[in-house]
This record gives structure tokens, C-alpha cells and sequence, in this order.
């Protein structure tokens, strides 16, 4: 049986949040964080992925970051992708 677009939806911004709280754990958080930091910089950009990765591993800094950001979504939003253009019509 295939999930609808619904349920995917539904799973993929419970993970977003799953990912927030494991971040926010003062221990365990800059180990995730580090884990994560790759695909955070390469969907933020660099300097602002690399401020964001910052943000989070500093201990105090980061969990309030991350705890805030559940309710609010994230303070530095993810670069916008380049448009595809469209083909011509050649006909």
C-alpha cells in the first residue's frame, strides 16, 4: 500500500521536530548537530549553514535556539533553489 502525500508530509515535519528536540538536549545535542552540519550548510549556503551549525553547538545558546524554533521554524531559512527554466516550445 503507498502512503499518501499526506501522510509523508505529516512524517517528514515530525522528523523535523524529532530532529530539533535530539538537538536541544544539552549532551546528545552537538553530536547531532555535527551529524547534521553537512546537510545544513549545503541547504543554507555556507556562511549561513556555518551560523546555524555555530548556533547550535554552543550549549546554552543552542538548546534555546533549537527549543524556540519548534514553535517559530527556523531563524535562518534555507537558500532558495535555483529555477529550472522552462524549455522552449520548438515546434
Amino acid at each position: 500500500m503507498m502512503p499518501t502525500p499526506k501522510k509523508g508530509v505529516v512524517r517528514r515535519g515530525a522528523w523535523e521536530v524529532t530532529k530539533k528536540l535530539l538537538k536541544a538536549i544539552p549532551i546528545i545535542g552537538p553530536v547531532f548537530t555535527v551529524g547534521f552540519a553537512g546537510r545544513d550548510i549545503h541547504k543554507k549556503g555556507l556562511v549561513p549553514g556555518a551560523v546555524h551549525v555555530a548556533l547550535d553547538v554552543t550549549p546554552m545558546v543552542g538548546t534555546a535556539k533549537n527549543v524556540v524554533e519548534i514553535f517559530t521554524g527556523d531563524w535562518i531559512p534555507d537558500k532558495r533553489s535555483a529555477e529550472v527554466p522552462a524549455k522552449p516550445n520548438n515546434k
